[in-house]
């Protein structure tokens, strides 16, 4: 079987606060450090979104790029772009917001808008800034 992967690579500007309700001001300063910041604090992220799949032989397409971008877009950027993670996106309610959280909530938010015809979301791959990056390939057992 032939599979192929298809990238979308989109951006967005959101504020957060790594914070442990349940630590004291000093344990979250010590782990957290200045991402603890009670005033906030924002990432440039950049989001890759790969699909996997067969290509179409209608189309050559595993997945049309642009309905692709227009998914992410809805679904994803214009919930969270110039926005607080941690006070506005709502599929971030009661979760800390590390990268690692936020490439996973993805995930949940765009699995059900892409799988479709034998193609399967592969991979959320989440820069929160230039030498930091996140994966996520969906559940798997440890």
């Amino acid at each position: 079987i032939r599979m192929i992967y298809l990238t979308r690579i989109e951006r967005f500007n959101a504020a957060h606060k790594l914070y442990n309700e349940n630590w004291s001001e000093e344990q979250n300063r010590e782990v957290f450090g200045k991402c603890s910041n009670a005033n906030w604090h924002g990432h440039n992220y950049e989001l890759h979104v790969t699909l996997k799949g067969k290509p179409s032989p209608d189309t050559g397409f595993v997945f049309n790029a642009k309905e692709l971008g227009d998914i992410v877009k809805e679904v994803i950027i214009d919930k969270v772009d110039h926005l607080n993670l941690n006070i506005d996106v709502d599929f971030m309610k009661g979760k800390l917001t590390s990268v690692e959280n936020l490439a996973i909530a993805i995930w949940d938010e765009l699995k059900p808008h892409v799988e479709k015809d034998g193609v399967r979301l592969h991979c959320i791959k989440l820069y929160e800034t230039a030498t930091i990056y996140t994966e996520y390939y969906g559940e798997a057992s440890l």
